[in-house]
């Protein structure tokens, strides 16, 4: 099961020890893949997730479209505020683009603050 997990907040510390963490569980022969997102504070994180990105962001993880047009005809969304939405979550982390498509590959978000 993959997680992403979002941070809200926090320092560079700690951020730093999550990932010596991470190595350091890697060097005990641990299996370590870990997604992480962090915002700066609640600001940041709240214009980035609206009640639409998140409606994206459940459709996109459900049933991933081949493209920007075929997600604004699923959820019944006008082309342009969709486009605008898919490019804030893609440079946000949230979903990724390939040539198959919009993916959210992850099965749960965790959000700490």
């Amino acid at each position: 099961m993959t997680t992403l997990q979002i941070h809200v907040g926090g320092s560079f510390a700690d951020a730093e020890r999550r990932v010596l963490d991470a190595i350091a569980r890697h060097e005990a022969g641990e299996d370590v893949v870990e997604n992480h997102l962090t915002f700066e504070n609640w600001q940041a994180f709240a214009r980035v997730m609206t009640a639409n990105r998140l409606e994206l962001l459940r459709h996109v993880h459900r049933t991933p479209p081949r493209s920007v047009l075929a997600l604004a005809r699923a959820v019944g969304r006008d082309y342009k505020r969709v486009h605008e939405d898919v490019e804030a979550l893609l440079a946000a982390g949230l979903i990724e683009r390939d040539d198959t498509g919009l993916h959210a590959d992850y099965d749960s978000i965790q959000i700490a603050m």
